[in-house]
């Protein structure tokens, strides 16, 4: 089986560079993608974590609204409240 996903979109916030504990770079994002349908143009927003180099590569070169083409794997989390 084969979990890959590639996103290309903009970036909705400025990305921020974070530690773990650990001292392991992670960032949190959003990308928003535009699907046209037509007349209709329909917007998805995906977040996206990246880890260790890539965290600091995006948080480095990287701004709210550039585009952005991000290759990954998909995690569907789920919460309970």
């Amino acid at each position: 089986m084969l979990n890959s996903i590639s996103i290309q979109g903009r970036l909705v916030e400025e990305p921020e560079l974070k530690q773990t504990m650990n001292g392991v770079s992670t960032t949190s994002f959003s990308i928003a993608t535009d699907r046209n349908y037509g007349k209709d143009k329909t917007t998805d927003f995906f977040n996206v974590v990246a880890w260790r180099n890539n965290a600091e590569f995006i948080n480095k070169y990287f701004r709210k609204g550039q585009e952005i083409l991000i290759t990954g794997t998909l995690q569907n989390d789920t919460w309970e409240i």
